[in-house]
């Protein structure tokens, strides 16, 4: 099975984002779709289609439906993230067929605290955690430093430099500020990991074969000293941030042995999580080198300088190369049923 004619369904630019500075698609936003259609214009034995507006989603889908979707909406419908899972919702309402996770996988690991427990009991190493509510925190762990994130949320929204916590008055001035910027929405205070961090990309499904992509390491080594070594909103959001400019990817400087491991920690959790066609896991060190699980990405970033097309470039294939790996996984998976 291949699909000539893929429709490809992205955020809406005309529609206020509230995960992006000002509210609202950036020049460094619109220049990602651009890279991303010149990439798959090199897919010459496929013709694409392009729907970004959320208004008429619905009924341009209807009236058209399409043989395969290419699900990019990575900003959720309407662009809020928390409508990440509306899209496929809406495609399965309508027996279209899609690319990537099901609207209950994209459920599930959008709680990061019931992604930690699957992991937990799939044996992955995972991160002390407690659950707080910003609004009424009450008692706090009294492990410093830590990692204080939403439990709710994309897009590193809500965690800031600021986030790394050294005492208890830091930890309650950002529960504070949390429950001003994100009202109602719970925290994770978590053992500060401090050791390296890792991407880890998946493509395939179960039963068809997958590619574990190489993995990268994330740089930090050139951030401005005084700077947590994290990757929060700043490094995906601002320009002129030193996060943004100074941070680098390289290939992961893992033995073989723990290469293997995180692959099959990673397989593990897409097989229990009921992920489909790509995923993205990251993990991070502590500081006695113990590998521990921070995050499941079901629906992870496409864009030309995002980590999968960065493990692509690994491996010797070009930006183009990741879709053309996606498309192959989902058609795999739709000729067996699945």
């Amino acid at each position: 099975m291949s699909v000539r004619d893929v429709t490809v369904v992205l955020g809406d630019p005309s529609l206020p984002d509230r995960s992006k500075p000002g509210h609202r698609f950036n020049p460094e936003d619109l220049e990602c779709v651009a890279r991303l259609k010149a990439a798959l214009a090199e897919l010459a034995d496929r013709r694409f289609t392009f729907l970004d507006r959320h208004d008429t989603l619905l009924a341009d889908l209807a009236a058209r439906p399409p043989a395969l979707v290419l699900n990019l909406c990575d900003t959720g419908f309407r662009n809020e993230a928390r409508f990440e899972l509306h899209v496929p919702a809406l495609l399965e309402i309508l027996g279209v067929p899609y690319t990537g996770a099901s609207p209950a996988s994209m459920a599930v690991c959008y709680d990061k605290a019931l992604v930690r427990d699957a992991a937990a009991r799939a044996g992955v190493a995972v991160p002390v955690e407690t659950w707080v509510d910003p609004a009424d925190p009450g008692a706090l762990p009294a492990a410093y430093p830590a990692l204080i994130k939403p439990n709710l949320g994309d897009g590193s929204l809500g965690i800031t430099k600021d986030a790394v916590v050294h005492d208890e008055a830091a930890a309650r001035r950002y529960l504070a500020w949390l429950a001003v910027e994100l009202p109602g929405r719970a925290a994770l205070m978590q053992e500060y990991l401090s050791g390296p961090e890792y991407g880890l990309g998946v493509v395939g499904n179960p039963g068809a074969g997958f590619e574990i992509l190489p993995p990268l390491e994330v740089d930090f080594g050139a951030l401005p000293a005084g700077l947590p070594p994290i990757l929060g909103y700043e490094s995906k959001s601002h320009p002129d941030s030193p996060y943004w400019t100074d941070v680098r990817f390289r290939p992961a400087a893992l033995a073989a042995a723990a290469r293997a491991r995180l692959g099959t920690q990673a397989l593990a959790l897409f097989g229990r999580l009921g992920l489909r066609d790509y995923a993205r896991f990251d993990f991070r060190a502590d500081a006695a080198g113990t590998v521990k699980l921070l995050e499941v990405n079901p629906n992870p970033a496409w864009s030309w300088d995002g980590k999968l097309a960065i493990m692509i470039g690994f491996r010797g294939g070009a930006y183009a190369d990741l879709f053309r790996l996606i498309l192959a996984a989902a058609e795999r998976r739709l000729e067996r049923g699945g």
